[in-house]
């Protein structure tokens, strides 16, 4: 059974070529798939010419609604692990050969950006929102997490389907993770670098207000919490 690099894209013209390309050079032989969510830029017509597979929303559904359509991509296809990362060239390809090295006694590998010091600076209100949900979860799932918002991830495609993964914009992660403990999936950080190169990117719509955000994060919390307590 192969392996499947996964990468969300959403109007990433300028970054999308060069994370391609390095993903490309790191992928061993896993396959590439793009999961382009309704780009308004050049992003389609620049994967022309690269050896990967494409999904195409027609409109934009959402980042986490990206991921949901690539892991039910993997697994209609039969992929073993998949991995998934940004195109806007956070994230770094050459790691992507440990990431699926780490998946041997575990069922997720993320990575994090904090668990080890990092010369990088994150947005204020962005690293401030992440180390409170991740505290939160760590309190409720008992997942001894640092970054719970890092895209940069090698899962075990077996494992995805004890889930039910709804959620389509950016509290994705946090559903994710609720679920992943209640359904007893085996864990493991690596640190990742902490690369920020675009501080001027906005969340869409309301979003882009913290305090909207963080209410945004904690209602999907309390849900996955009801879910749970129900079952």
């Amino acid at each position: 059974m192969s392996d499947l690099i996964l990468m969300p894209c959403y109007n990433e013209a300028k970054t999308l070529p060069g994370a391609v390309a390095e993903v490309l050079r790191w992928r061993g032989e896993a396959d590439v798939l793009v999961v382009d969510d309704g780009s308004q830029d050049q992003s389609l017509q620049l994967l022309a010419g690269f050896p990967v597979a494409l999904l195409r929303h027609c409109n934009n559904e959402g980042y986490g609604q990206t991921l949901i359509d690539g892991f039910a991509y993997a697994a209609t296809h039969r992929y073993q692990a998949c991995v998934t990362l940004d195109c806007d060239e956070q994230h770094e390809p050459h790691l992507i050969p440990r990431f699926l090295a780490e998946l041997s006694d575990c069922d997720v590998v993320s990575g994090s950006r904090y668990l080890e010091a990092s010369e990088g600076i994150p947005p204020l209100d962005r690293y401030q929102i992440n180390q409170e949900i991740t505290e939160l979860l760590r309190s409720l799932t008992g997942l001894s997490l640092t970054d719970s918002f890092c895209g940069f991830k090698a899962y075990r495609v077996a494992a995805l389907d004890r889930l039910q993964l709804d959620e389509p914009g950016y509290a994705f992660p946090v559903q994710f993770w609720m679920q992943a403990a209640r359904a007893g999936l085996r864990v493991k950080e690596i640190p990742v670098s902490l690369i920020y190169k675009n501080f001027c990117r906005r969340f869409p719509g309301s979003l882009n207000t913290p305090e909207i955000r963080r209410r945004y994060y904690l209602r999907v919390i309390e849900e996955e919490a009801k879910k749970w307590q129900k079952s």
